[in-house]
C-alpha cells in the first residue's frame, strides 16, 4: 500500500486532485518539450508511477462528500505497468498526452468512462472489460505488446468480448502491430458504436468478428496499411451493426472481409479506395452472405483485386463505371433495385436509351463473374420486369442464353446460333416476322420463274407464286395451292419441304411473342 510520504511531487498533486477531479498538468507550453513520442525523455518533476494510479482508481483515497472523483492527468510520463485487470474501477479516467513506458491491462475490469487522449501507450489489453460510458483514444499511439493469456497473437488493442454502453472512438488514432494484430475485438459490443475517423490509422489486421455495433462502425478517411500476416486488413464476418461506414477517402491496402455481416441500414464505400492484395490476387471486399438495406459502392477507383458478393442480399445497389474490377462474384447476389451513379434524365426518348445502356454495362457486369451462373442474369430481370421494362429483361434472357450456349457441347452450339439467329431464342419474336418476310419474298421470286404440274389438270385455282408461298409458310389452314400443285424440279420441291418447316417454327415462335405482349404487366 502506498503511503503519502513515498509520493514523488507530482504525485502528490495527483493524489491532492483526485477527491475533487481537479486536472492535474504537467505540461510545460514549450512546444519542444510537449512532443508525447519523446516522452520517455521527460524528466522526474513529470513522472508518474502506473501504481499511483492503480490505487487511486481502486480506492486508495476516498473522495469529499459533495464532490466527483475523477483521476485527470496531462503531460505526464507514466512509468510501470498500469495493471486494473479484474478490478471494479467507480471513477472516470481521463489522461491527455502522456507517455507509458508500459502497456495498459484493463482485462475483465468493471469501469466508468476512459479516455486516454493524445498519448502514447504501448499496448491496451481491455478483453472482457465493462465500461459503462466511452472509451475514448482519440489520437492516441497504441503499439503492439506482448501477447496476453487471451490469445497467443501480437495484439496492440484487444477489446475482445467486452462490453461498452457508450462508443468506441478512435479518430485520429494510430495503432501499430505490423503483421500481427492491430485490433483484436472478437464479439465486442459497442452500443454507441466504433469511431474510426479523421486520419485513423491501423498498421496491422483490424479484427472485428461477431461483434455487435448498434451505432454502427464509422471509418470515413481511415487507412488500413500494412495488415497482418493473412492478407486482411478488416475482417467483420458476422458482424451486425447498423451502419458500416468505409466513405470519404477511406483506404484498404488488403482484403476486406464482410462475410456473413448483417447491417440493419447502410453500408457505403463512396469515395473509398480498395487497393486489395499486391499483385491483385486474392479479393478487395470478400462480402459473401452478408446483408444489408442500402450498399453504395461508387469506389474512387476500380479496386485491384476481385469482389465477391456471393449469396449476399441487398435491397438497394448503388454504383458506378468506378465500382467494379475484372472478377466479380455475383452467383446469389440478390438486390431489390440497383441505380448507377450520373443517370437520370428528362424525356422517354433519353430514357429508354439510357436504358440500354443500362442493360449492356449490367450484362458485361456479370460477364466479369467467373464460368457461367445463370442466377446474376434471373435476378436483373427479375429487377428490370419489376421495374416494368420487359424489354429489357428479355435482352438480358437472351444475354443469358448467348453465354449458356459457350458452355454447350458443338452440336447444341450449332442449334443455339441458328435459334438465335432466327427467333432470338424466343426473346426477340419480331425477327420471325423479318423472317417469314424474307422467305415470302424468296418463294414467290423462286417460284415465279418456273411452272408447276397440277395434281389435277383442269380443275382448282390458278396458280399464284405468292398465295403458294404462303400456304407452304402458314401451317395452320390451307389457301388451296400447296395442295394442287407439284414441280418436277427437284430443286423448287426441296424448297417447298424447306418453306414447311420453317413456316411451323416461325409462326410458332411469332405465336409466343403475341402472346408475351397481350400478358405483359
Amino acid at each position: 500500500m502506498l503511503s503519502y510520504d513515498e509520493l514523488s511531487p507530482p504525485e502528490r498533486e495527483l493524489w491532492d486532485a483526485f477527491p475533487e477531479g481537479r486536472c492535474v498538468d504537467l505540461r510545460t507550453g514549450a512546444p519542444a518539450d510537449e512532443r508525447v513520442d519523446e516522452g520517455g525523455q521527460w524528466g522526474p518533476g513529470r513522472t508518474v508511477r502506473a501504481a499511483v494510479l492503480a490505487a487511486l482508481l481502486q480506492g486508495a483515497h476516498t473522495a469529499q462528500p459533495g464532490s466527483v472523483t475523477c483521476l485527470r492527468l496531462a503531460g505526464a510520463r507514466v512509468t510501470g505497468h498500469l495493471n486494473l485487470a479484474g478490478a471494479q474501477i467507480g471513477h472516470a479516467l481521463r489522461i491527455e498526452d502522456c507517455w507509458f513506458e508500459e502497456g495498459v491491462d484493463l482485462s475483465e475490469a468493471s469501469t466508468r468512462s476512459i479516455a486516454i487522449v493524445g498519448s502514447r501507450v504501448p499496448g491496451l489489453e481491455a478483453g472482457l472489460a465493462r465500461i459503462e460510458g466511452r472509451l475514448d483514444l482519440r489520437r492516441s499511439r497504441l503499439e503492439s505488446s506482448a501477447p496476453s493469456p487471451f490469445h497467443r497473437r501480437v495484439t496492440a488493442f484487444s477489446l475482445i468480448n467486452a462490453h461498452v454502453s457508450g462508443a468506441v472512438v478512435l479518430n485520429g488514432a494510430e495503432i501499430t502491430a505490423p503483421g500481427e494484430w492491430a485490433v483484436s475485438a472478437g464479439g465486442l459490443v459497442a452500443e454507441g458504436g466504433v469511431y474510426c475517423e479523421d486520419g485513423f490509422v491501423a498498421h496491422g489486421e483490424v479484427r472485428l468478428m461477431g461483434a455487435r455495433l448498434p451505432g454502427g462502425l464509422h471509418m470515413r478517411n481511415a487507412l488500413l496499411a500494412r495488415p497482418g500476416r493473412t492478407g486482411v486488413a478488416l475482417r467483420l464476418d458476422n458482424a451486425e451493426g447498423s451502419t458500416l461506414d468505409f466513405s470519404g477517402g477511406f483506404t484498404a491496402n488488403r482484403t476486406v472481409r464482410l462475410r456473413g455481416a448483417r447491417v440493419t441500414d447502410g453500408l457505403t464505400f463512396a469515395g473509398a479506395v480498395l487497393n486489395g492484395p499486391s499483385g491483385g490476387h486474392g479479393p478487395s471486399v470478400e462480402a459473401a452472405l452478408m446483408q444489408a438495406v442500402d450498399f453504395d459502392f461508387t469506389l474512387a477507383r476500380p479496386p485491384s483485386g476481385l469482389v465477391d458478393l456471393r449469396g449476399a442480399q441487398v435491397s438497394y445497389l448503388h454504383d458506378s463505371d468506378r465500382s467494379w474490377p475484372e472478377v466479380v462474384e455475383l452467383d446469389g447476389f440478390v438486390y431489390g433495385a440497383v441505380k448507377a451513379a450520373g443517370t437520370g434524365g428528362a424525356g422517354e426518348r433519353r430514357e429508354a436509351g439510357e436504358r440500354r445502356e443500362s442493360v449492356a454495362r449490367r450484362v458485361a457486369w456479370i460477364r466479369r463473374s467467373p464460368g457461367y451462373n445463370p442466377q446474376p442474369y434471373e435476378q436483373l430481370a427479375s429487377w428490370y420486369r419489376s421495374a416494368g421494362h420487359d424489354d429489357e429483361a428479355r435482352r438480358v434472357l437472351l444475354a443469358k442464353q448467348r453465354h449458356r450456349r459457350r458452355t454447350l457441347p458443338p452440336a447444341a452450339r450449332v442449334w443455339g446460333h441458328l435459334l438465335d439467329a432466327t427467333v432470338g431464342y424466343g426473346y426477340r419474336p419480331w425477327l420471325a416476322g423479318v423472317w417469314l418476310l424474307a422467305l415470302t419474298l424468296l418463294g414467290t421470286l423462286s417460284f415465279g420463274a418456273a411452272t408447276p404440274r397440277p395434281v389435277k389438270p383442269g380443275e382448282g385455282a390458278p396458280f399464284r407464286p405468292l398465295v403458294y408461298t404462303l400456304d407452304l409458310l402458314i401451317p395452320i389452314g390451307g389457301l388451296g395451292q400447296r395442295a394442287a400443285w407439284y414441280w418436277t424440279d427437284g430443286g423448287l420441291q426441296w424448297l417447298a419441304y424447306l418453306l414447311i418447316a420453317l413456316g411451323w417454327v416461325l409462326t410458332t415462335a411469332v405465336v409466343a411473342g403475341v402472346t408475351r405482349t397481350l400478358q405483359k404487366n
